[in-house]
């Protein structure tokens, strides 16, 4: 059985969509399938990382909601986007861009139980060794579900006041809903901090494994979301902090 591993943040701009994105293509770089999944339906982005283009989307995770198609079809093969080093694949699929349909989603809503069986389906469809559910941020109905229907969970933070209360909360409903493992990811932290002091402290605040500590970095920054940062730059000492997030979550 695939591993179900979901990524999230209380608010946005932690770097959740690109740690998700690194972490698939690093699984995808050992040889693993790996589907990467964007149900953050109101502001679908981890597309633009991956390059994929409007037109190479012929449906999206919208029209599996709204029964026009199966699930997998709405999968796209994005292992072009780590340039000759995948040994494995990466299927992305993606939420709709169109406004329209985000208006829809937003007025209608739609069936929540379809994701659960979804997920399974696409599974089994592309024989996935990983699924990662790149969520929504805060804690609405189909965040809920994702976390609900994990295997792991990683939560991504940042040394910020607002991101301490909102992992707090992440962190206690995750309890709650008794997700077999839970850790943390500590993003963006300023050069100026002790590392290894922020691990502890987090991992002690909210009695939770740390599984890693990520610097802030100039590189990454420059990157703006426009290419996998550990394909980019596969020897800096990020990736290295990620391939070992990457091990951790699957141990």
């Amino acid at each position: 059985m695939a591993d179900i591993i979901s990524v999230h943040s209380f608010r946005g701009g932690t770097g959740k969509s690109n740690t998700s994105a690194n972490l698939a293509a690093l699984y995808a770089m050992d040889g693993l399938r790996v589907g990467v999944i964007d149900t953050d339906i109101q502001s679908p982005g981890i597309h633009v990382i991956f390059g994929l283009n409007d037109d190479e989307a012929v449906y999206s995770l919208n029209d599996y909601l709204w029964g026009r198609c199966a699930i997998q079809q709405t999968a796209c093969d994005v292992s072009y986007a780590l340039r000759g080093t995948c040994k494995g694949a990466v299927y992305l699929i993606p939420s709709s861009v169109n406004a329209a349909d985000i208006a829809r989603v937003i007025h209608d809503g739609y069936d929540i139980d379809l994701l659960s069986d979804g997920f399974r389906e696409l599974i089994q469809a592309l024989k996935l060794d990983i699924l990662m559910i790149d969520t929504h941020p805060g804690l609405n109905e189909e965040t809920l579900l994702s976390i609900a229907i994990s295997n792991v969970l990683l939560v991504v933070m940042r040394p910020d006041y607002q991101d301490y209360q909102g992992t707090g909360l992440t962190v206690e409903v995750a309890r709650e809903l008794e997700v077999p493992r839970m850790m943390i990811l500590i993003n963006k932290v300023p050069l100026t901090f002790d590392l290894e002091q922020i691990r502890w402290t987090v991992a002690d605040t909210y009695n939770c494994p740390v599984a890693g500590v990520v610097p802030h970095s100039d590189e990454m920054m420059g990157l703006a979301s426009h290419d996998i940062f550990a394909v980019r730059y596969a020897d800096h000492p990020i990736v290295t902090e990620l391939r070992l997030v990457a091990k951790i979550l699957r141990s």
